[in-house]
């Protein structure tokens, strides 16, 4: 049974789309990017990992590759279908407690900046749950000018569609409704999501209030951060 979507999230095209506006069938058309190196350079070798919003395995899979032990989270069963060779788990991110921790949690797919602040601290708050003592959390966050210069169109990783953000409209409180269209030869998707924009201190803020601290930034554009039990 599909989960109801929730307000201010939509999604539109072929196939399941889950409560945040993502299309299954889309992300399995997605190529894994430059996340695990990412997760490489910043965890050892053969580490647990705890992948929150794995979707369908995008990366997921990557890191299985290169020999992580991963369990991988998602409230979507449509999603986790597709994830091959990790643990997986079916459950909402900010409710997530299995009672065990991890070397390191990855949350990525910039959820730090979903628009619900509560929803955001139960999210940091099940990574500060889940990291071993001496572990770390890999965060992704948005990029300097995500929301200027729109709609701005450019061409998919690996080639072979276009990415178009359409509109970024302030609806209050800080928060921005978000429209992408995906272009791809046989098929068009849509995703319609709502973030909350921080500031670099607002960000150190809200992962104090988790009891975590930036340990470092691990990409030269500042989306990546390492960070540690404060």
């Amino acid at each position: 049974m599909s989960l109801e979507m929730r307000t201010g999230y939509e999604g539109t095209g072929p196939g399941a789309i889950t409560p945040d506006g993502c299309a299954v069938e889309l992300y399995s058309r997605l190529a894994v990017e430059g996340e695990p190196d990412v997760v490489a350079g910043a965890v050892p070798a053969g580490a647990t990992l705890l992948e929150l919003g794995c979707g369908v395995g995008r990366v997921t899979h990557a890191l299985v590759d290169r020999g992580f032990q991963v369990t991988a989270v998602d409230e979507s069963p449509e999603m986790l279908e597709r994830v091959r060779g990790a643990r997986t788990v079916r459950s909402a991110i900010e409710t997530l407690d299995l009672g065990e921790t991890f070397d390191a949690v990855l949350l990525g797919s910039i959820l730090v900046h979903t628009g619900d602040a509560e929803v955001r601290a139960g999210m940091l708050d099940a990574c500060r749950r889940h990291v071993a003592d001496g572990g770390c959390v890999l965060i992704q966050r948005e990029w300097q000018g995500a929301h200027e210069n729109l709609p701005r169109e450019v061409t998919g990783p690996g080639g072979g569609f276009t990415i178009r953000k359409l509109y970024s409209e302030p609806v209050g409180d800080g928060v921005r409704s978000v429209k992408v269209e995906y272009v791809f030869p046989d098929a068009v998707w849509t995703q319609t999501y709502r973030v909350r924009p921080l500031t670099p201190p607002e960000f150190e803020q809200v992962l104090a209030g988790a009891g975590l601290k930036i340990d470092r930034v691990l990409t030269e554009d500042g989306t990546w951060v390492r960070a540690v039990l404060a």
